[in-house]
């Protein structure tokens, strides 16, 4: 396997922090709950696209790119950190956002954006955003530069390495810790790099914890018709026979509620209780439903108090900016 061969640029505080979240847990009636701190990767108020960057933004410096581009939400954690990790290697970076309402507002990620200097285009729906990103690639070619596109989230084999390589790391501070837990949990989306990454990083490493995907929109079936390709073409890429199957990649939709980035009770509360028992923020987007999947999975029996699971805090922070107002009263409307 040629992980450690690939090209890297050092772009994240790493390893992130592993921590105990002994007053979640007790006020859960257990398992052993532990924290994969990616949030804490550094790059622009961190989040797990920087683990996908460091082999992207290498990946373009080979092929003398000089500005790169990319695609999301105009409230994209992964164009945040982008426009950031451009910087670092002295690129210029085109963001093309898609926005339910035209003039959002410059707040949250957007603002970030703003101030990291990033070309900004905006696009009417999610559909048109790739087209635009070749006709931005277009432009700069005339005049001479190089452009690299990044896709969706990051989500590629190369960007899904950064999560192969995050297992191993994290087995080490297991390790290290004397720790042997039955199940890591992870967002699960429809562009999958992340959930891809952890699920065939654990079949190459060896792990015997499962990989436990809480999908934050979709169905069981797209998230999984995206993660199991995907994880399997990052097997091919790193040149391991390891492959997955189906069955490998554990999905569950239960917590989407009315559609993405919608709020749910559920992830309301867990947001409220990871705050008040370890001061730990999570956003609404992603996180918040992934430990409401967790805390539900708790309460159904599903995990025991001899279990050991590790969280995977994929970040997101800025989110919160963005929502206050919203939030604010959601949780008001809860009695919290």
């Amino acid at each position: 396997m040629r992980l450690a061969s690939l090209p890297r640029i050092r772009l994240a505080h790493l390893p992130t922090p592993l921590e105990e979240a002994p007053f979640l847990s007790a006020a859960l009636g257990g398992p052993r709950i532990l924290i994969k701190r990616d949030d804490c990767t550094g790059l622009a108020l961190g989040g797990n696209k920087t683990r996908k960057l460091e082999y992207l933004i290498a990946d373009a410096q080979s092929k003398g790119a000089s500005v790169v581009i990319t695609c999301g939400s105009d409230r994209s954690n992964h164009c945040r950190q982008t426009a950031a990790a451009a910087r670092v290697a002295g690129m210029k970076c085109v963001l093309v956002l898609n926005s339910k309402t035209p003039g959002p507002p410059v707040q949250g990620n957007l603002l970030l954006d703003r101030m990291l200097g990033a070309q900004i285009r905006f696009v009417g729906s999610e559909a048109e955003r790739d087209s635009m990103m070749e006709q931005v690639a277009s432009e700069f070619r005339e005049h001479g530069e190089e452009p690299y596109i990044i896709a969706n989230g990051g989500s590629d084999p190369i960007g899904a390495v950064g999560y192969v390589a995050a297992v191993f790391e994290l087995m080490e501070q297991l390790d290290e810790l004397g720790i042997d837990p039955s199940h890591l949990y992870t967002t699960s989306s429809t562009s999958g790099g992340t959930h891809a990454g952890l699920a065939i990083g654990a079949a190459i490493a060896g792990a015997t914890f499962h990989v436990q995907g809480i999908a934050i929109e979709g169905s069981e079936d797209e998230v999984r018709g995206v993660v199991l390709p995907l994880a399997n073409a990052t097997a091919a890429y790193l040149e391991s026979d390891a492959r997955l199957n189906p069955h490998d990649i554990r999905i569950d939709a239960n917590y989407v509620g009315p559609g993405y980035a919608i709020n749910t009770d559920a992830c309301l509360d867990a947001m409220n209780l990871l705050a008040r028992t370890q001061a730990i923020l999570l956003d609404p987007v992603y996180t918040a439903k992934t430990m409401a999947g967790l805390i539900g999975h708790i309460r159904e029996g599903l995990l025991g108090p001899s279990d050991t699971v590790v969280f995977l805090h994929s970040g997101g922070s800025p989110a919160l900016f963005s929502d206050g107002a919203e939030l604010l009263a959601a949780l008001e409307r809860r009695g919290i």
